[in-house]
């Protein structure tokens, strides 16, 4: 095939009248100035990588908008998936559709429809189905599963047909690190394979108790299994982690084992220099979600720090893109433009950041290559339409500089994954996704009965939320 404009990686920048080819997955030739000047321009990168998400819908949907994280996690339990499947191919798809050929499911909320396992084959069957690569982490947690505390503070508050419907929801027993650690191997024996790698996924550090930390981060050691968890994403989780841990909570990861070039955080919005020092001697990845940190009034990640300072940083839109449309080029966008500098100081150029993004996504999900278009390198690429980013067509300008100026999803043409076309004239192929759309909306609406307790007990229970926060964590 043929490109005007082709980004082959950081080292050999934009080429230009590209041939390019492709056979059983992998890339066979690059050749630059061979091809026709000819037709509609393009230009062709490697596909992209939303290196953290959790396959759901979109929670405004579901009220929960305009509140930080620690009422959000609460709102979305509305949001649970009445379908796993259809849930996961909806977002999968939604990724596929804006340029991403590898996607982290950091599965945090199952549907309680099957066993773990079968929903895990269920997810694995829409990333299949839809053609994407997926890292898959089932989320575990052990500990605080209201507040980051003792839960009576909040429950002592409610009435009694509010508390019990709180507690029907939010409390369930724990499992133990060994029977975690054997779910999520039967789950890898289930559903591993060349597109699918299954990791270990601590939900935070909040939410996880030290023996389970342990003992994941020992399995990890022990079977060079990849983890990814949530780090300080938030003011409250980092005053928690100042108490539970004096000297640091960074560096008790690096003493427990966990800490390591297997390990990715996502946000890590409020670690403090030392502690982004340790993460990138370690070899860490950061995942950044800048959306997500808007909506949720999280915070500004210290990304440029963590650049400079060494450390592999990845994107990921988190399910909560700017427009809650899974768009992964304008999270791109928005990460380097927010995080590039001031005046003629720059952080890194684009084509530095484009490169060390897609490098640090592919390693963070388990995806072979660097995310290059090279010779023997996977056939993962997007071919966008520059005729709709250079609309003027007035002047030669940079072609990473008019994607970062104003690239969004629309211009997205064709996406290939291992050589299979993913996505072409802008179409999922493997599923129909309005179709999928529409009914996973009736699913859902069906589905809003299940949760009238816990409706009918939502101001109390976020009223008791909030002043837990503002009066017993330390941060008012």
């Amino acid at each position: 095939m043929q490109a005007t404009y082709l980004f082959a990686g950081a080292e050999r920048g934009v080429l230009t009248d590209v041939a390019f080819e492709h056979a059983h997955g992998r890339i066979t030739q690059v050749s630059e100035g061979t091809a026709h000047k000819q037709g509609a321009r393009s230009l062709v990168i490697p596909a992209l990588v939303n290196a953290h998400d959790h396959a759901r819908p979109s929670m405004s949907s579901f009220g929960a908008a305009n509140m930080p994280l620690e009422t959000w996690i609460a709102r979305a339990v509305f949001g649970t998936p009445p379908d796993p499947y259809l849930a996961a191919a909806v977002s999968l798809a939604r990724s596929a559709r804006a340029g991403c050929g590898a996607m982290m499911i950091h599965y945090t909320r199952p549907s309680g429809a099957m066993g773990l396992v079968d929903e895990a084959r269920a997810i694995v069957r829409a990333a299949t189905d839809v053609g994407i690569r997926i890292a898959f982490a089932l989320a575990v947690r052990d500990q605080n599963p209201i507040v980051y505390g003792d839960t009576a503070g909040v429950l002592d508050r409610l009435p009694a047909d509010a508390r019990k419907s709180v507690e029907d929801v939010f409390i369930r027993p724990p499992p133990s690190p060994r029977a975690y650690v054997d779910l999520v191997e039967e789950i890898a024996a289930a559903v591993a394979g060349p597109t699918i790698d299954v990791q270990l996924g601590p939900a935070g550090v909040q939410w996880c108790s030290t023996p389970l930390l342990e003992a994941i981060a020992e399995h990890s050691a022990a079977s060079g299994r990849r983890v990814h968890m949530h780090l300080l994403e938030t003011v409250y989780q980092r005053a928690w982690a100042d108490r539970a841990f004096p000297n640091g909570v960074v560096r008790h990861l690096k003493e427990i084992g966990l800490l390591s070039e297997r390990l990715t955080l996502a946000h890590c919005i409020h670690a403090r220099p030392d502690e982004v020092d340790m993460i990138a001697g370690s070899g860490a990845t950061i995942v950044t979600n800048f959306s997500s940190n808007l909506h949720l009034h999280s915070g500004l990640a210290p990304i440029a720090v963590a650049y400079r300072r060494g450390c592999p940083i990845a994107v990921g839109v988190d399910g909560v893109a700017l427009d809650e449309d899974d768009d992964a080029i304008r999270e791109m966008r928005l990460v380097q433009i927010a995080h590039d500098g001031v005046g003629f100081e720059r952080t890194w150029s684009r084509a530095e950041f484009l490169a060390g993004a897609l490098r640090a996504g592919r390693k963070s999900v388990g995806a072979p290559g660097k995310g290059e278009l090279a010779e023997g390198e996977p056939a993962d690429f997007a071919v966008l339409d520059f005729d709709a980013l250079d609309r003027d067509a007035i002047m030669p300008v940079d072609p990473l500089d008019m994607l970062f100026a104003r690239g969004n999803m629309r211009c997205v043409r064709d996406v290939v994954v291992a050589g299979r076309t993913i996505v072409a004239n802008g179409l999922v192929r493997g599923i129909d996704l309005d179709a999928a759309e529409v009914e996973l909306r009736r699913m859902f609406r069906a589905n809003v009965p299940r949760y009238a307790e816990l409706q009918r007990s939502w101001r109390p229970f976020e009223a008791a939320l909030t002043e837990w926060y503002l009066t017993c964590c330390g941060c008012s």
